[in-house]
């Protein structure tokens, strides 16, 4: 990505809102279509009724019996961050690594990314759009002893390529212990006729799909994330075409996305300011138990909080037809209620800047990761509005200051119907620049640059800002 070319190439596509190869209308009636067309069954199903998976006894763990894919383990968390130092609860423990990437071909002239209807077994609405590729360690590999994923030649070195993007990056640090997967961009020259379950999209295509509940699914989201736009100067940016026909609103996330000049604290800055937020807390996790939970109970039917709150553990029979295997198993982490993220965002010194919060979560490799001004993700946020930083505000703000407003689902592989409320708020006027010590107010362009290492940006952070379109949405 240090290639302005590439930078460029990528803007050029962010900045299509239609593509050579089909209309976002179409692709609205195509997803519908695949949901008609493919078989879909999900059930619940008895811990002893399932075939390879079971409650580990010398462990305390529920696991696969290869050892691979994933595993529910108990953690014993200590920390001196936030009102609660100390808890236990269950995590996804999935060590592997997998391949979340793209395959990006230029079309007329345009970088088109290739697009698959995906269905995942966790999904409110069957279909949504992913990644080229998909696919942990365990199911590129075949553990499954099922079929190859489609296209995984082209990520794995079997077949030429241009390598665009290649990071990694973390996922739900409440939810996965220390789990990263590898976000990849690729770009190929042949051509390629797509599987019926897949169509070039451009980058604007995909930015205006964002717009609707629940389409575009956490990897891709993830994926265009680590997209970045360059750098330009104040007067390069005054000079951009394109800003003479924006609202003032996306003219300025460009001139965020693009502007190097007007940051209120430079990039050396806020390293060091989220090197004090890190050294400053401690956070030790060790294994134990699930049977060792206090209030967490665990039957033949899954594993839930006493009083109902957090999340639960189900245990689900999946068939989809058009999958590389068409029937399995597997237990599905169940959210109670909906949560919400929320990034504000404010004009200073002229450019916009987004309110981050330094965040420690149970599962985080590295500590602390930048997360959203709000980010609650249970329903428990409803009796948080005083408690919590922001998060008044963000409830009580008038409705001509939401930029953007939908809900998204988190990844449909490891949880079951979980989906969150993502806002963009622009402040008024008056809302003050002076914030916490663990916030700090950065440009687009920033989190862009910060979004190329890994254990910067949390997947909430990413997810919001894949949705920031540089074209006005209808």
């Amino acid at each position: 990505m240090n290639n302005p070319s590439v930078s460029a190439r990528f803007l050029r596509s962010a900045l299509q809102p239609e593509g050579a190869c089909i209309s976002n209308a179409q692709v609205l009636s195509w997803i519908a279509q695949r949901n008609h067309e493919v078989q879909i069954q999900i059930e619940p199903i008895k811990l002893s009724q399932m075939r390879d998976w079971f409650f580990d006894k010398e462990s305390g763990r529920i696991r696969h019996v290869s050892g691979k894919f994933f595993s529910i383990d108990g953690i014993d968390v200590r920390s001196d961050y936030g009102n609660i130092h100390e808890w236990r609860q269950p995590i996804i423990n999935q060590p592997e690594i997998g391949f979340l990437g793209c395959i990006v071909k230029e079309i007329n002239g345009i970088l088109h990314f290739l697009i698959q209807a995906k269905i995942e077994p966790g999904n409110v609405n069957c279909v949504q759009l992913s990644p080229t590729l998909q696919a942990t360690k365990s199911n590129y590999t075949q553990v499954h002893k099922g079929k190859r994923p489609r296209y995984l030649e082209y990520f794995n070195g079997e077949k030429p390529h241009r390598v665009l993007i290649d990071q990694l990056q973390s996922e739900q640090g409440a939810r996965f212990l220390h789990k990263r997967n590898r976000n990849i961009i690729v770009e190929i020259e042949e051509d390629i006729p797509p599987h019926p379950d897949f169509v070039w999209l451009t980058l604007g295509q995909i930015k205006s799909l964002l717009f609707y509940d629940n389409i575009i699914n956490m990897d891709l989201r993830t994926v265009i994330s680590g997209i970045s736009f360059g750098e330009l100067d104040r007067n390069a940016i005054d000079c951009l075409e394109i800003l003479t026909s924006c609202t003032e609103y996306t003219a300025g996330m460009l001139s965020s996305a693009l502007d190097t000049e007007r940051p209120l604290y430079s990039f050396e800055e806020i390293i060091s300011w989220f090197t004090s937020q890190k050294v400053k807390y401690t956070l030790d996790v060790k294994p134990v138990d699930l049977r060792e939970i206090p209030d967490w109970v665990i039957t033949d039917e899954g594993l839930h909080h006493k009083d109902q709150l957090f999340f639960d553990v189900r245990y689900v029979n999946v068939l989809i037809s058009n999958r590389e295997v068409s029937e399995w198993q597997q237990p599905l982490v169940a959210p109670k209620e909906e949560g919400i993220l929320a990034f504000i965002v404010k004009k200073i010194n002229g450019i916009y800047h987004f309110l981050v919060q330094a965040k420690l979560e149970c599962g985080n490799l590295d500590v602390l990761e930048f997360a959203p001004t709000i980010q609650c993700i249970t329903g428990s946020y409803r009796n948080s509005r005083k408690i919590l930083p922001y998060l008044d505000y963000v409830l009580s703000v008038r409705k001509d200051q939401i930029r953007l407003d939908v809900m998204q689902s988190e990844e449909g592989g490891r949880f079951y119907h979980e989906q969150n409320r993502n806002l963009i708020i622009e402040a008024d006027d008056d809302f003050p620049v002076e914030c916490p010590e663990n916030f700090c107010w950065m440009t687009l362009h920033q989190l862009l640059r910060f979004v190329r290492f890994n254990n910067f940006l949390n997947i909430q952070t990413r997810s919001l800002l894949s949705a920031i379109s540089l074209l006005d949405q209808k």
